[in-house]
């Protein structure tokens, strides 16, 4: 198997949450690639050091505020985006928050917060840039970063609506894909599911000493299903610690 980037050189591509663990990760290595990259996080004051960093490679870094809550500023940072940028090709589903409270004495806002943002975020944002891919018959690729808490449920402390909220992402990159497919869009779907990662997110939930991976490891595999060959569709990738 050939695999190549080249393809995607000088394109747009969106990455959400962009600002720290996962999704900085994988902004570097687009970026590295040759790929422009709008970073969109709801903290953007944390990204213009990492443009600075990322200046003298291939691609370049444009930082975008956008708090995957809210529809109304995701479809208009979108909107930006493609009026800054130009049109999509790649867009990275990766914001996403753990709240740690339980289902049987839960915070029903910590609930709508996950839901809103990991859910929801998503399927906005997915809807708004599929529309500009399709505008233009884009050969584009949708990444949703999973994790393997949307296959299985680990018997962890205070996850409450989090594996569901990932369990639905396992079903909505599925259900992207046949619609697409309906359609006759020439757009992969790919659904990333990482185990347990060094981030901030995983942090927040109070996840003991394990074997790990690194953001980077994640961003690998983002890069590995982006650079497939045109008739190659990763549908889901799983990728765990050894020993795990």
């Amino acid at each position: 198997m050939v695999l190549s980037l080249e393809r995607f050189q000088g394109e747009v591509a969106v990455v959400t949450g962009a600002a720290a663990g996962i999704g900085k990760a994988i902004v570097e290595e687009l970026v590295k690639k040759g790929i422009i990259v709008a970073g969109l996080d709801i903290r953007p004051e944390r990204l213009p050091e990492v443009a600075l960093a990322l200046s003298k490679e291939k691609g370049q870094l444009h930082v975008f505020k956008c708090d995957m809550k809210k529809e109304v500023e995701i479809k208009s940072t979108i909107r930006e985006v493609i009026k800054k940028l130009g049109n999509i090709h790649i867009l990275v589903n990766n914001a996403g928050v753990f709240q740690a409270t339980d289902l049987i004495n839960g915070d029903t806002e910590k609930w709508k917060t996950t839901i809103e943002t990991n859910m929801l975020g998503n399927l906005i944002a997915t809807r708004e840039v599929v529309q500009n891919m399709k505008e233009n018959n884009t050969e584009g690729h949708i990444v949703h970063i999973n994790s393997i808490l949307g296959h299985a449920v680990s018997d962890l402390p205070n996850l409450n609506v989090y594996p569901a909220t990932q369990h639905a992402i396992t079903a909505l990159a599925e259900t992207l894909r046949l619609d697409l497919k309906r359609e006759n869009l020439n757009i992969k779907v790919t659904s990333i599911s990482p185990g347990y990662v060094k981030t901030e997110l995983q942090s927040a939930a109070g996840v003991g000493e394990i074997p790990s991976l690194n953001g980077s490891d994640v961003a690998e595999a983002v890069i590995y299903a982006l650079a497939t060959a045109p008739h190659i569709n990763v549908s889901e990738l799983r990728i765990e610690a050894v020993g795990s």
